[in-house]
Formats: structure tokens, C-alpha cells, sequence
């Protein structure tokens, strides 16, 4: 590895210790939240907007910004705390998680918080909005790309199949397509409560260019949304190979960690060490970058 591409890898593990960081101090604060699905997504959302999109936190408005829409909406702890962290608005916000009056509420809204491109939440809602806002920046000759995050339990939606099957229909090659395969849902894994057998080449037969990649590995991610991005007359997706509570080793463990209770036995512990190793990464990256 070249010393500029062991930079840039070194300043996006600095970006993904401080996503995780940022969002475990929120959830901390409220007590509760959806952890698991939002450490899942951490490693993408550093690539992203560490690297991959075109974006001005100053300017969240600009016409010829890529857009993100974040359809698995529960996940939202983890893009607000991406946006502070980039300086979209105050991370003093990060705090006001769900409070009455908060421009953070715990799912995206894009009428309350500067960088968020669509309102999510609702499952599979997400999957439409970004094959309309792709087909929009098409015929208005905006080449800006729309990338699209959804859960691998929201797949038990089948809007979101409508959607892709009209994504591959019309070749949007510029809206990315990745899939958080984390295996778990709210109620469960998601091969015990509906089957995805394999997604891949489920997208593959939808007319996908689709590539499986390791989700703690941000090389590879970024290496794959490179690939797609060269593929002119296709849709492409990314399958992310995920862990529910992804880069937070006891909750990884824990069986039920789609959304966690910190006062509840030894969580809040085991949250405070979380954050302590993390504030340590953290000041050793900044210290190198």
C-alpha cells in the first residue's frame, strides 16, 4: 500500500472511530436506542462521507450534492452522528436525541436536520424514494449519485423488490444500491423469520450487478463502490456483510441487540468501556492524522 492510500485508510479509521464513538455517547445519553442496526452501518458511512460522496457541509442544499437515503430509518443515530462529526450542524445536537424539540428525532427527517436527503422509517418506503430521486437527477441531467441503504430485514418488504426491480428496469447505474445483511431483525434472525436465502444473486436475478463485501472493512468497501461506479449500463448493489452492534464486541455478543436498554444489568458498564476505548483511538488517530 502506497503511503498517501495508508493516509487516507488511516484518516478514515480516525472517521469511523468517531461515528461510533459519537453515536454510542447519543444512545448513552438517552438511556436506550437502536444500537445494533446503527453499528452495523458504521464503516459504510465513514466511506461514504469520508471519501465517496460529493458533499458541502456548509451548503446542504447543493443542487449537485450525492445524495443518501438511509431507508432502514431506525438506523438514524448513526447518520446523525456522521453529519455532525462532518460539520453539517452542532454535535452538541447529538445530545438532544428524541427530546421534545430536537431537530434530531429518532428517525431522518429531512425538514429538520441539514444533510439528510429523505424522511425514512417507514421499511421499504426508502427504496422508492431513491429510485425516484435517481430518476429525477437523470432527467434533469444531474450526474450526482443516490445511494441507497437498506436492512436486510426490511427486504421482508416487498416495495422494496418493486423498487428494485424498476432500478434495474431502467439501468440506474447511479443509484448504489447496499444492503446492511446484519442477519438480524426486531424480532429475531432473519433466516428464521423469513428466509432471504441468498441475496446476492436474488439481485443478481433482479438485473443487479451486485457485489458481496465484508462490512468492517474499509478498504474493500470503498474498492467496491469504485467498481460499481465504472459499471455504465447496469444497476449495481453492494451486499454488506454485517454483525449487528458491528466493532462493539460485548454487544455483538448479545443476543438481542436491535435496540438495548443501558440500564439493564451490566450494559451501561460495558457502554462506558465502549466509549472509553473508542475516545483513546480516537486521540491516538487524530494524533497521526
Amino acid at each position: 500500500m502506497k503511503k498517501d492510500d495508508r493516509s487516507e485508510l488511516s484518516d478514515l479509521e480516525n472517521l469511523r472511530d468517531k461515528i461510533r464513538l459519537e453515536t454510542l455517547k447519543m444512545l448513552g445519553h438517552m438511556g436506550y436506542g437502536h444500537l445494533g442496526g446503527s453499528m452495523s452501518i458504521v464503516e459504510l458511512l465513514a466511506v461514504l462521507y469520508g471519501k465517496q460522496m460529493a458533499i458541502d457541509p456548509s451548503n446542504p442544499n447543493w443542487i449537485g450534492r450525492d445524495r443518501l437515503v438511509l431507508s432502514k430509518g431506525h438506523a438514524g443515530p448513526a447518520l446523525y452522528a456522521t453529519l455532525a462529526v462532518q460539520g453539517f450542524f452542532p454535535q452538541e445536537w447529538l445530545l438532544t436525541l428524541n427530546e421534545g424539540g430536537t431537530h434530531l428525532p429518532s428517525h431522518p427527517d429531512r425538514l429538520k436536520i441539514p444533510g439528510v436527503d429523505a424522511t425514512t422509517g417507514s421499511l421499504g418506503q426508502g427504496t422508492s424514494i431513491a429510485a425516484g430521486m435517481a430518476t429525477g437527477l437523470r432527467l434533469t441531467d444531474n450526474d450526482a449519485y443516490t445511494y441507497l441503504i437498506v436492512g436486510d430485514g426490511e427486504l421482508n418488504e416487498g416495495q422494496c423488490w418493486e423498487a428494485f426491480q424498476y432500478i434495474a428496469h431502467n439501468k440506474l447505474n447511479r443509484c448504489i444500491v447496499v444492503i446492511d445483511d446484519n442477519k438480524k431483525q426486531l424480532d429475531g434472525y432473519t433466516a428464521d423469520i423469513l428466509n432471504p436465502f441468498d441475496i446476492q444473486k436474488k439481485m443478481e436475478s433482479f438485473g443487479f450487478i451486485t457485489l458481496k463485501v465484508k462490512g468492517d472493512d474499509l478498504k474493500a468497501i470503498d474498492d467496491a463502490l469504485n467498481f460499481l461506479k465504472d459499471q455504465k449500463n447496469s444497476a449495481v448493489a453492494i451486499v454488506l456483510d454485517t454483525i449487528k452492534a458491528q466493532g462493539v464486541p460485548f454487544f455483538e455478543k448479545l443476543e438481542d441487540n436491535h435496540s438495548v436498554k443501558f440500564g439493564t444489568a451490566n450494559y451501561q458498564e460495558e457502554l462506558d468501556k465502549a466509549i472509553t476505548t473508542l475516545e483513546e483511538q480516537v486521540v491516538k488517530g487524530g494524533s497521526h492524522a
